[in-house]
């Protein structure tokens, strides 16, 4: 299940703006995350459906199971570094 993936995980559909600032920022960190196309994955879709009230709001993140929707990089870093600090900040 969508939500039962560990560490990070950045849910993302292309052609989204949002997703492609974020994720390019993320790849100059070495913080290890998984990608969800939410597009390919219907599981995935429904759960960000769930924490982003009923929308396929994206970049949606998951870190240590606790869902963020569009957040920013610096909100992501936060996250991790309460909630799974051995995702590699």
């Amino acid at each position: 299940m969508a939500e039962d993936r560990a560490g990070v995980v950045v849910y993302w559909r292309p052609g989204c703006p949002y997703c492609m600032n974020l994720r390019l920022r993320l790849r100059f960190t070495k913080l290890e995350y998984t990608e969800v196309n939410i597009r390919r994955d219907p599981e995935a879709a429904a759960f960000v459906r769930s924490v982003a009230d009923g929308n396929e709001t994206v970049p949606t993140v998951t870190v240590g199971g606790k869902a963020m929707v569009n957040p920013s990089k610096g909100q992501v870093m936060e996250a991790v570094r309460a909630q799974a600090p051995g995702a590699g900040t």
